[in-house]
């Protein structure tokens, strides 16, 4: 009989619990735990550390934190009850992000969901114990919640439907909901909400927010895991990138380049990362970069780069391209709707021939608001939306990256689904800068500064403008900026083959 029960699988619950969605992710335990491994161990054996948690769904950081506490403070407190009620009532803390999660934490910390009931491994006198949750509303202002910034239109909703009103990112002094000043904020946040963009599909990032509002507690320690993608910025994250690569705070930073390797079964675009900001430290970052089973760390400056590359190989290539040249196509990359053209301004009885998604159609002059001065020039165009989900990789461990590279003659404008990367007079300038485009050389730069699904002038940042004397291809290019066999390798293993030819996939 006891070997049965030695050799029985006994799963941690909070292992095997299903995601609310890819949004709302449970965070494993094992996860968790390496998160608190960043924190001092001496602040396990600090009685008066105190920890919040301000996003809890599953409980699983409080309840790590309890466990290491209850064995570092056992010397303190030799009476294990008495131990229990110190931690658990002086030193831990939780914020819901729902009802359900409420519940569901406080039975993974008090193992009972009523911490004033007789279940409850420590009693309290009311049934939150020390993990809140209240039901706040949206404060809206010019159509938009002042405080996260979601649409009236979505969450504007009747009771008893959910509205998403996180408690933590909707107070103007968060320090009250316990009035204790915390040593250690750590968490896993919502990561976005949809905005009622994209026919419904579109959503705005909102983890940020609670970073945001967890610095102003100026806690010594803030720990969060958050989608990778705030790294190179995009949709509403640009300042809050700016803030934290330039916050010197950042002690450590680890990046999964997939986000699987973390969260079973969830692909988050463009990998997760994890931080320790810590109050009293100034200097450069511990950086570590998870890939494949491979494990990369380096000591940088997060603010080398106008975005954070995780990659150490990545770095390298940028930084010997960066010996050679000064000039990028960031620069010259013209912005959203090139032409003033939306995505369905199509016509039969246009002057002017128009690429839009689907195909050729024609335009009317009049139509045009913008870009006047290349209708009559030659227009190499590239698909907004990058290919394979943010340039993931496939079972090969390989990105596609851009799904249409084309020309476009004189008379030929095009639709916001594409950018205009450049424009010329000579059609043999635009060929060679097409061309340039499909190699893995040029496409591995862009991937680099590509956080979304989407494509934009920024994603050129690291795109060296060349000549247009010769026509390019990989091998030249290697030997032009001077990268070694390692960088080559790490080009062409990441990156597929793009016909040179032409591309006649449709986007």
């Amino acid at each position: 009989m006891s070997s049965l029960f030695e050799t029985t699988y006994n799963p941690d619950v909070l292992s095997c619990i299903a995601n609310l969605s890819s949004d709302e992710v449970f965070t494993p335990p094992e996860l968790a735990n390496k998160m608190l491994d960043l924190l001092p161990q001496e602040i396990w054996s600090d009685p008066n550390a105190t920890f919040l948690d301000p996003a809890c769904k599953s409980g699983v950081f409080l309840r790590e934190i309890a466990k290491r506490l209850i064995t570092g403070l056992e010397r303190e407190y030799p009476d294990l009850q008495e131990r229990l009620d110190h931690i658990y009532k002086k030193q831990i803390f939780g914020i819901a992000i729902t009802e359900l999660t409420s519940l569901l934490s406080r039975r993974s910390l008090y193992c009972s969901k009523y911490p004033n009931s007789k279940y409850s491994v420590v009693h309290f006198d009311n049934p939150q114990g020390k993990i809140d949750y209240r039901q706040y509303q949206h404060v809206w202002e010019a159509g938009k919640c002042k405080y996260c910034g979601v649409p009236k239109a979505i969450y504007d909703r009747a009771d008893g439907l959910e509205s998403y009103v996180y408690e933590f990112i909707h107070l103007n002094r968060p320090e009250e909901v316990f009035n204790v000043k915390f040593d250690v904020i750590i968490g896993n946040p919502p990561y976005q909400m949809k905005d009622g963009g994209g026919n419904g599909s579109s959503a705005m990032p909102i983890f940020h927010r609670f970073i945001e509002q967890a610095k102003k507690l100026n806690p010594r320690y803030l720990c969060m895991i958050v989608p990778a993608r705030w790294q190179s910025g995009g949709k509403g994250l640009d300042n809050f990138r700016d803030a934290m690569l330039h916050d010197r705070r950042i002690k450590e930073m680890v990046t999964y380049s997939d986000s699987r390797d973390c969260f079973q079964g969830v692909d988050i675009a463009g990998g997760v990362s994890y931080f320790l900001w810590e109050r009293d430290y100034d200097g450069p970052c511990k950086a570590t970069f998870i890939e494949n089973g491979e494990s990369m760390t380096s000591e940088r400056r997060l603010d080398e780069f106008p975005i954070y590359i995780a990659s150490d190989k990545a770095v390298h290539i940028v930084r010997t391209i960066q010996q050679t040249t000064t000039k990028y196509y960031d620069s010259i990359v013209r912005s959203r709707k090139p032409f003033g053209i939306g995505a369905g301004s199509e016509s039969n009885k246009g002057d002017l021939k128009l690429r839009y998604r689907g195909g050729l159609t024609t335009v009317r002059s009049s139509e045009v608001t913008s870009g006047l001065e290349m209708v009559d020039k030659w227009k190499v165009i590239v698909s907004k939306a990058a290919a394979e989900h943010a340039g993931q990789s496939d079972k090969n461990g390989q990105r596609k990256v851009l799904t249409v590279v084309e020309v476009l003659p004189p008379q030929t404008v095009c639709s916001e689904t594409y950018l205009v990367v450049d424009a010329f007079d000579s059609e043999q300038q635009a060929d060679i800068l097409a061309n340039y485009l499909r190699t893995k050389f040029a496409r591995y730069l862009i991937w680099l500064a590509t956080p979304t699904q989407n494509i934009s002038k920024s994603c050129f940042a690291f795109l060296p403008v060349i000549d247009f004397t010769n026509r390019p291809n990989d091998a030249d290019l290697y030997r032009q900026f001077n990268l070694d066999d390692n960088s080559v390798n790490e080009i062409e293993a990441k990156m597929k083959s793009m016909p040179q030819a032409g591309d006649s996939d449709a986007d």
